[in-house]
């Protein structure tokens, strides 16, 4: 299996990947507080139970939205998903892919946000979109709390 690349920047700041340690400053300069993989969420993977733990927390008018990063998202993460989906409908887990084309597998027809749009999943290509950044705040407020 081949090794990953990771900035060593990334993995100074606490981060796996470089996507995530850009995705993170994205949600600083929004000035929001980042949240980095800060809840556990059980799932049961048949026939154990297993813990998923999310990558980024953001605010929304109600509650709260997962951004998870993804360079490669390879099939058991793809089932996985598929899982939480299934027995926690109420999360909104979105996710940022460094390529949203790539091809969930050598010679498939299927790409990334393909497979997001055929299971209901919120994607975005390389960084977080801002519409998703300003859920947090009022409709009458702007990012930085003044009025629009």
């Amino acid at each position: 299996m081949p090794t990953r690349i990771i900035s060593r920047g990334a993995l100074i700041r606490g981060y796996r990947s470089g996507l995530e340690d850009k995705v993170s400053e994205q949600i600083s300069k929004a000035e929001l507080k980042v949240y980095y993989e800060t809840d556990k969420i059980k799932y049961t993977h048949p026939p154990r139970t297993s813990t998923y733990t999310p990558d980024f927390k953001l605010p929304k008018i109600g509650g709260f939205f997962y951004v998870e990063t993804k360079g490669r998202f390879v099939t058991a993460d793809r089932q996985k998903h598929l899982l939480i989906k299934q027995q926690h409908p109420e999360l909104d887990i979105r996710f940022v892919f460094s390529n949203a084309n790539s091809k969930i597998y050598k010679g498939s027809k299927t790409s990334y946000a393909d497979f997001c749009r055929a299971n209901g999943f919120m994607f975005a290509h390389r960084s977080i979109p801002e519409e998703w950044l300003k859920e947090g705040y009022p409709p009458q407020m702007g990012m930085h709390g003044d009025l629009i």
